[in-house]
């Protein structure tokens, strides 16, 4: 049975809705707090046991790579200074994983950017994760697709139940109905569909960022043709897999946070504030007053 030990975290985009500053700021180096967005998903993969990190950049992403790269003028200086805890922080940031970097110079869609992990993962499943898609859980939404797909050895979607009409900015799967010997929480997944109408919806089930791939994905990928807008999409693949049989999604249970837009940006801010033992009691205070005066 093949173990899953990779994590591809793919950043790439230009974060037009985050203009001007993505200008000169990857929209995955945004802080939550205190914080950049990439640093949280970077953390999820190791709290789910995994030690080999790819993160495929994008061009003028440099920003991320330094960030996850050493700094010895500034430990020697907390060091001198016996700034022990801002010390210890930076030197946890990537807790003895092995992060390694590639580039996608140009951005060629989203399966191009995962083929660029190919001699990475070589003949092994991984765990893909786009940098700027934050999810909230106390057990790890990486962990959780990894335990399903220990059962299931096949590539797997990180799904959420949608109701509302936000649904139609996905991903959205069509499950085979009445498949059997699921395990709890899975479905079996005939296709995805991007961004449908909302009239003709396959589920409610939309795919939040968070993948398990097996590497027949990349032979998937070598089969596409580009959209009309010349990229390669990686939901195209997918679907080359689920008309083998070979794909199925995993409700997994998490509160995931929309970065690509403003006011969920926001949103998560506020509510990783009130999940900081510093700031939790300071947020409450502040919401209360500033409620009452707006």
């Amino acid at each position: 049975m093949r173990k899953i030990s990779k994590a591809v975290v793919a950043c790439g985009g230009y974060g037009t809705r985050f203009l001007p500053i993505t200008k000169a700021v990857p929209k995955e180096m945004l802080p939550i707090v205190d914080k950049p967005t990439v640093a949280y998903i970077v953390d999820e993969m190791i709290d789910s046991g995994i030690k080999d990190i790819l993160i495929i950049l994008g061009n003028g992403k440099e920003s991320i790579r330094k960030y996850f790269s050493k700094r010895l003028d500034l430990e020697k200086f907390l060091l001198d200074n016996k700034n022990k805890e801002a010390l210890n922080l930076i030197q946890g940031i990537s807790r003895n994983a092995n992060i390694s970097f590639v580039i996608q110079e140009r951005p060629n869609g989203s399966a191009d950017a995962v083929y660029h992990a190919k001699r990475f993962t070589q003949n092994e499943p991984f765990v893909l994760a786009w940098g700027d898609d934050l999810i909230f859980s106390y057990a790890p939404i990486a962990r959780q697709l990894i335990e399903t797909y220990d059962i299931l050895q096949t590539s797997i979607l990180g799904v959420q139940e949608f109701l509302g009409s936000d649904i139609t900015k996905y991903g959205v799967i069509n499950p085979v109905l009445n498949a059997e010997n699921m395990p709890k929480r899975t479905h079996k997944v005939k296709e995805i569909v991007e961004k449908p109408p909302l009239e003709s919806l396959p589920s409610r089930f939309a795919a939040l960022g968070r993948y398990i791939l097996t590497p027949d994905i990349y032979q998937a990928i070598e089969r596409l043709k580009p959209a009309k807008n010349g990229e390669y999409q990686l939901t195209d693949a997918i679907n080359h897999l689920a008309n083998e049989g070979k794909m199925h999604a995993y409700e997994f249970t998490g509160q995931r946070y929309d970065l690509g837009d403003k006011f969920g940006f926001l949103k998560a801010n506020i509510e990783f504030a009130l999940r900081n033992n510093e700031l939790q009691d300071k947020t409450k205070d502040y919401l209360k007053h500033i409620s009452k005066i707006i």
